[in-house]
């Protein structure tokens, strides 16, 4: 026999019925209830007033309170606030102070609660971030096994104009493959660099970066339109963790150097900057000692790479148990006749999805693993679990 459970206002309910029905005296069915007369006449008066609805738990927030601020204390912050929408607690408690100064003024988050309550307050926007990999693991073991990529921080040539020297070094041997000054970090100024790198030095197996333009982007798995020809071209990319520089440390020690050597103070123009930077970099590579490579140079410790750039991009190849899908140029897949958001960053490339459970389904481009696909609720998650949102088609 299954146990009866009854919750409260049920049993107030029926306390109720019963006094109304008239089965015992009120003192009776107070004991039988186990509640004192006074609690049993306050929820007759309360069925009285408001019926059943009246008998659920009440606010037993007081009416008033004696440690309250005083209304016109809050309407002279209130207006405070109006003529300066920019200040916050700590300045508009100043400034009132000095006009009330005896009366008894709260603490500043007593104030921010105050602007709150008046809606003056505008909550920050939350900045959806994808998720990451976690630390960078692949070991810098031979020359090729990890190339590392970054921009130096901008600065401005004699003439006023931009300079965004890109930077990429064999991380091994600390070669710096490419040193250009460019005028911008768009992928359409970036690539042909890379793409003389690639077939001058061959393909590197990663190229490591920050999570910054044109590397990555806050695309599903961090991808950008550089980082999708990478991966066709069997190069995985190498991601440090957010705010993590010393996680690229080899790149950035030569960033220093590079900055003091050459950019103090910049040349004239852009062209001379590049003449500059380009003598650096032989000084750098060919007769400059290390101290990391027991005082050897970068490029007696260097070769090229055995993987030369290949003439067409190669096609990506799944194993034969995967579901290959097209990502459309709106970003999405079809599954069963539905559309499925993925990413635009890889609008015109072909996806696997491997199932690793009932309708649960790991989505990759290539050998990386973007995320989840929930055949019941047809969303994408990234690897840390935050769902793409559903788009409409346009």
């Amino acid at each position: 026999m299954p146990w009866t459970e009854e919750s409260t206002m049920d049993l107030r309910r029926q306390f109720v019925q019963d006094v109304q029905g008239g089965i015992a005296p009120l003192v009776e069915l107070c004991a039988a209830y186990q509640i004192s007369r006074k609690t049993g006449y306050k929820w007759l008066t309360r069925f009285e007033a408001g019926g059943m609805a009246a008998l659920g738990d009440q606010s037993r927030r007081p009416h008033t309170s004696p440690r309250a601020t005083p209304p016109e204390l809050v309407r002279a912050l209130l207006d405070a606030r109006h003529r300066h929408p920019t200040w916050g607690p700590r300045k508009l408690l100043h400034l009132v102070r000095q006009q009330l100064p005896a009366a008894p003024w709260p603490a500043r988050s007593t104030i921010a609660l105050h602007l709150a309550r008046a809606g003056l307050v505008v909550a920050p926007r939350r900045v959806r971030r994808p998720g990451h990999p976690g630390r960078p693991q692949a070991p810098m073991d031979a020359p090729n096994a990890v190339w590392t990529a970054d921009f130096k921080g901008q600065f401005r040539t004699g003439d006023g104009a931009e300079c965004f020297p890109l930077t990429v070094a064999d991380g091994y041997s600390r070669m710096l493959l490419v040193c250009r000054a460019l005028t911008s970090t768009r992928v359409i100024e970036t690539r042909p660099y890379f793409l003389r790198a690639f077939q001058e030095f061959g393909l590197p197996q990663r190229i490591r970066s920050d999570n910054g333009v044109p590397s990555a982007t806050q695309a599903l798995g961090r991808l950008s339109p550089l980082s999708v020809w990478w991966v066709r071209l069997g190069i995985l990319p190498d991601l440090i963790e957010p705010a993590s520089p010393q996680q690229n440390g080899r790149h950035e020690r030569m960033h220093r150097t590079l900055k003091r050597d050459t950019a103090r103070p910049p040349r004239a123009t852009r062209s001379a900057q590049q003449r500059r930077f380009d003598a650096w970099r032989t000084e750098y590579n060919t007769l400059r000692p290390h101290e990391a490579l027991a005082d050897a140079t970068p490029a007696s410790l260097y070769a090229p790479s055995p993987r030369s750039l290949p003439s067409r991009l190669p096609p990506l190849e799944y194993p034969g148990h995967y579901a290959v899908r097209r990502v459309s140029t709106n970003g999405g897949i079809r599954w069963d006749a539905r559309w499925v958001n993925v990413t635009h960053t890889l609008g015109g490339e072909y996806v696997g999805l491997v199932e690793i459970d009932d309708g649960e389904w790991d989505l990759y481009f290539g050998p990386l693993r973007l995320g989840r696909f929930h055949e019941r609720t047809y969303l994408v998650e990234d690897i840390h679990g935050r769902q793409r949102r559903r788009r409409r088609r346009q």
